[in-house]
């Protein structure tokens, strides 16, 4: 006899889009039958604060994503990009996203364009979107970046890939 698991609530964003957890350091998601977490710390890591996403922007655990508030500072860089950028997590934190990505265009057009998104994106008023970027200091390397919103406080998500 199969056994059936118990029904769990599936969050939703203002769009009817499925929303998932995922750790903003690791970026492991807490198993969907798990017990609500006594606090929103990752279990697994330790380090990070679990994060919404809609399924569509959530990062894969090996992904190097960083979160930008409205004032374009970074909130947190998950650890595969504390890798990619050769920096740790607590240098990263409140710098301005432009000292580690620019868009991979860089005129001064292409530069506001990304800022912009980003901003209109952590507000809330932007959907998921995707552009190609480039680490500040680097001219042959070039990602593609989705970005999308993630919360909560409300945040832009950047993943790079």
């Amino acid at each position: 006899m199969r056994r059936l698991h118990a029904l769990r609530p599936i969050e939703v964003d203002g769009q009817d889009g499925e929303l998932i957890s995922f750790c903003g350091h690791c970026g492991l998601r807490p198993h969907p039958r798990a017990a609500p977490p006594a606090s929103r710390v990752c279990d697994h890591c330790g380090l990070g604060v679990v994060l919404q996403a809609r399924v569509d922007v959530a990062p894969r655990h090996d992904q190097p994503f960083l979160v930008v508030d409205m004032s374009l500072s970074v909130c947190a860089v998950s650890a595969a990009a504390e890798t990619l950028f050769a920096i740790d997590e607590t240098d990263a934190v409140n710098r301005h996203i432009g000292d580690f990505l620019v868009p991979a265009d860089s005129n001064a057009a292409s530069v506001e364009n990304l800022l912009t998104l980003l901003v209109d994106v952590a507000a809330g008023s932007r959907e998921v979107c995707t552009t190609v970027v480039r680490p500040r200091h680097e001219y042959g390397v070039r990602f593609w970046a989705r970005i999308g919103p993630c919360g909560s406080p409300r945040a832009a998500l950047l993943v790079l890939s």
